[in-house]
C-alpha cells in the first residue's frame, strides 16, 4: 500500500503532491514500483497537525481519486478519513477501502456508513479523542489491550453489517517505542490469526529518532522490520517507499 498524502503539513513529504498532476505522476510512480493499493489522505494525524473540517478534506481531495481510478483502474484506492461525510464522498468517486484511523470514535456515523457502502475497513488502535490521540499511554501489556480494543470494535462493526475487516495496531499513535517494538515482535498475536493485518512503520519517529536519523533515511532499518511482520504475518505493508519494500516482499517469498 503506497502513501498519497494530499495535504500541506505531512510530516513527511507535506505539500508535494497537493495538485492533481503531481499526485497522479506520483501514484503512477508506486504504481510502477509495484503499490498494489493507493492510500490517499487529505488531514494530517502527525503530532500537533492542523485540525481540518469534512469540508476542507473533501476540498483538497477533489477530484484526485476519480481521477486516480480513471488513469489507473488496476489500483485499489484506500481513503484515509475519520469522516463518514468524507467517506460518502469517496465512495461516490470510486474508492475502495476505508482506512480510518480512529476507529470510528471520532465520528459516531462512521460504522453505519462504511457498512451502506458495503466498503471493506481498515480498523487501527486509537486513543479515544482526537486531541489526545498521541497521548501516551502506560498499558501492562500492549498486545494484550490492542487485541481486547480491535476485537471489541471488530464486533460492533459486525453488528453494524461491515463484512470486511482489517486490523491495523496503530503505529505511531499514543504507544511508547518499547511497546511498539513488543508488538513488533509480537505481530502473529494481533487479532489472534481472525482477520487480514495491516502493518503501518513507514517513517515512524520510534525508528528513526533512537537512531538520530531524518524519516527518509531509515530504509534499511525499516525494511528489516517489514521483513520480520511478515514472517509473523502481516498482510498490507502501508509504506512512502515502495520500490524498497517490493524488493523486501519479493525476497521474503522466494526465501
Amino acid at each position: 500500500m503506497g502513501i498519497l498524502n494530499l495535504t500541506p503539513d505531512s510530516f513527511s513529504d507535506g505539500g508535494r503532491f497537493s495538485s492533481e498532476s503531481a499526485a497522479l505522476h506520483h501514484v503512477e510512480k508506486m504504481r510502477l514500483e509495484g503499490a498494489s493499493i493507493i492510500d490517499i489522505g487529505a488531514q494530517s494525524t502527525r503530532p500537533k497537525a492542523e485540525f481540518i473540517s469534512a469540508e476542507v478534506e473533501m476540498r483538497r481531495l477533489g477530484k484526485v481519486i476519480s481521477a486516480v481510478k480513471s488513469e489507473f483502474p488496476d489500483l485499489l484506492i484506500s481513503l484515509d478519513t475519520f469522516y463518514s461525510e468524507v467517506v460518502k464522498f469517496g465512495f461516490e468517486e470510486g474508492i475502495d477501502l476505508v482506512n480510518d484511523i480512529s476507529a470510528g470514535q471520532f465520528d459516531p456515523k462512521m460504522f453505519e456508513t462504511v457498512a451502506e457502502t458495503g466498503l471493506p475497513y481498515i480498523l487501527m488502535h486509537v486513543n479515544p479523542t482526537y486531541d489526545g490521540m498521541h497521548e501516551k499511554i502506560s498499558y501492562e501489556d500492549i498486545t494484550v489491550s490492542v487485541n481486547k480494543f480491535l476485537l471489541v470494535k471488530a464486533r460492533e462493526l459486525s453488528e453494524a453489517g461491515v463484512k470486511d475487516i482489517i486490523l491495523d495496531p496503530g503505529f505511531g499513535f499514543g504507544k511508547t517505542p518499547g511497546d511498539q517494538h513488543k508488538l513488533l515482535d509480537e505481530t502473529q498475536h494481533i487479532g489472534l490469526g481472525r482477520f487480514p493485518l495491516l502493518i503501518g512503520i513507514s517513517r515512524k519517529s520510534f525508528i528513526y529518532k533512537p537512531l538520530g536519523k531524518l524519516p527518509s533515511d531509515i530504509t534499511e532499518e525499516t525494511q528489516k522490520l517489514h521483513r520480520k511482520v511478515l514472517e509473523k504475518g502481516a498482510n498490507i505493508l502501508r509504506v512512502h517507499d515502495v520500490a524498497a519494500t517490493k524488493k523486501t516482499v519479493e525476497e521474503w517469498q522466494q526465501s
